[in-house]
């Protein structure tokens, strides 16, 4: 499974997304129009990522004073 995987890698470096990202934006952007792009990518991945935590927050039924609990307890466990 992971010798495939290096295979597929080796013989597609980049990613689906990139390869789209590359085709869209063959031409060179203003400083500005740069700047607004990463700003929408990044507001794109936090948006997923807020999506997926209120997913897990409905899943576990917690509520507000669980999360305070989270906060201020050391979770990590030592190896």
């Amino acid at each position: 499974m992971k010798r495939k995987m290096i295979m597929e890698a080796i013989k597609q470096p980049l990613s689906n997304v990139q390869l789209e990202i590359l085709k869209a934006f063959s031409y060179d952007l203003s400083d500005e129009e740069l700047k607004e792009f990463r700003e929408t990518i990044a507001k794109y991945f936090a948006q997923r990522a807020i999506k997926s935590a209120d997913k897990v927050w409905e899943e576990k039924g917690w509520m507000d004073e669980d999360v305070d609990r989270m906060l201020n307890t050391k979770m990590r466990k030592s190896k």
